[in-house]
């Protein structure tokens, strides 16, 4: 069972997954699970319960290293979930 912090967590890893999707970056869910080898019916088990144990921390690491989804928005809601990215000012 996930403590309610942690069930937030994952309700901002499933918000990041929809981000990327309907910003053109993935295609979904499935394209998701298939990327990492995510059992794709597992994912959608715990979208529906986000007190299931299913999730694995490392899955918040794939979309902070390979899509630059912000990870303190991830962690603990703050910011956005992309973070915005600074211009060179010299």
């Amino acid at each position: 069972m996930q403590t309610e912090e942690s069930q937030a967590i994952i309700r901002r890893f499933f918000q990041a997954i929809y981000y990327l999707k309907d910003e053109k970056i993935i295609r979904g869910k499935a394209t998701f699970a298939k990327k990492y080898q995510i059992n794709r019916l597992n994912l959608s088990k715990l979208e529906r319960n986000h007190a299931s144990d299913i999730f694995q921390v490392a899955w918040l690491g794939y979309l902070v290293k390979d899509y630059g989804v912000s990870s303190t928005w991830l962690l603990t809601g703050r910011g956005t979930v992309m973070p915005v990215k600074q211009k060179n000012c010299k």
